[in-house]
Order: C-alpha cells, then sequence, then structure tokens
C-alpha cells in the first residue's frame, strides 16, 4: 500500500460497484475490493462487516430520514400524504447521484441474495413507516396500509427512476406513482 488517500469508504464503495459490475457479485472478494481500492482488506472490514453491507449501508440513514419526515408533517396530512412526503424526502437523498443507483440496482437485480436483502431492507423500512404512522394517531390497520402502500410507492418509483427512460427525477416519479395510486383507489 502507498501513501495514505482519503476517502476510503468511497473508493471501497466505487470499487465494489466496479468489481461487482465486471466479475459479478458472487465472484468478487472483499480482498479484490480492498486492492482496487487502494488499501488493505482490514481496512474494508473497518468500514464494512461484509461485501454485502456495501450495498447496503445507507438504509438506516434512508429509514430515518423518512421517520423524521413523517413525525414533521402536520397534523391535518392524511396518512398516504404524509407517507408520499416522506418517501419523496428519501427520493431527494438519492437524487444526489442516479448513476451510482443505477450501478447498485443493477448488482442487486443480478443477484438473488441481493434481491432479498432489498425485500427485508424494504420490510423494515415498512414496519418503521407503520410505527410512525401510529405515533400519530393513525390506527394500526390504516397505518399499516399506508406503510405498505409507501413502501410499494418508493420501490417502482425507484425501479423507474432507474430505468432506461425515467420520467423525471426520482420525487417526480414518486409523485406520479402517488397520483396514480390515489386514481386507483378511488375507482377512477
Amino acid at each position: 500500500m502507498g501513501r495514505w488517500k482519503p476517502d476510503a469508504r468511497g473508493r471501497l464503495t466505487l470499487s465494489a460497484l466496479e468489481l461487482f459490475a465486471e466479475r459479478g457479485y458472487e465472484q468478487t472478494t472483499a480482498a479484490e475490493i480492498a486492492e482496487r481500492a487502494g488499501v488493505t482488506e482490514r481496512t474494508f472490514f473497518r468500514y464494512f462487516p461484509d461485501k454485502r453491507e456495501v450495498l447496503f449501508m445507507g438504509s438506516k440513514h434512508l429509514q430515518d430520514l423518512v421517520v423524521a419526515a413523517i413525525a414533521a408533517a402536520p397534523a391535518s396530512t392524511g396518512p398516504i400524504d404524509v407517507v408520499g412526503v416522506a418517501m419523496e424526502s428519501a427520493a431527494a437523498l438519492l437524487e444526489e447521484d442516479r448513476d451510482y443507483a443505477r450501478q447498485r440496482w443493477a448488482v442487486i437485480a443480478a443477484n438473488p441474495s441481493l434481491q432479498e436483502r432489498e425485500l427485508l431492507k424494504l420490510a423494515t423500512l415498512g414496519g418503521e413507516v407503520a410505527a410512525a404512522l401510529r405515533e400519530r394517531g393513525i390506527a394500526e390497520l390504516p397505518a399499516n396500509l399506508a406503510a405498505e402502500s409507501g413502501v410499494t410507492l418508493f420501490k417502482i418509483a425507484f425501479e423507474t427512476w432507474v430505468g432506461d427512460a425515467p420520467s423525471g427525477t426520482f420525487t417526480e416519479c414518486i409523485r406520479d406513482a402517488l397520483a396514480q395510486l390515489k386514481e386507483l383507489a378511488a375507482g377512477a
């Protein structure tokens, strides 16, 4: 290893994405990621417990952002609109780097175990959203319905946004999906 360089976490993340794309997730080792990033394998494990977490390291931050947006929403806002605004706050965070999001999604989509981890992350988010809605005084069934709908909105809008022909920003994709959900629920 040469002289110390800043942003080891960022270099490790980018190196992992490059290697996952070139070789596949299963065929890439933590040692190879570390080597490409110009750090030791020990440094890799200082930042990530395993190579999977390179792809999921921001889950807790995203969840906290969504829950905080729900708590901050005006009391007069209905549950589905609260969830929509909360998902928009998460979208704003991810919109900073669409290329990274696209690369990350391609790696996950190509690996069943990573798809399972992504679904677990979304299920955890749904549980936290439902709990935050109940904290606002929303009854359990409507809170659960709004939470699961919100997670589905987020998932579908994300897949649209990282697709080949997105119809706007991630936030706009969420707004569009929410509008269409409301139309469906209204029987339109």
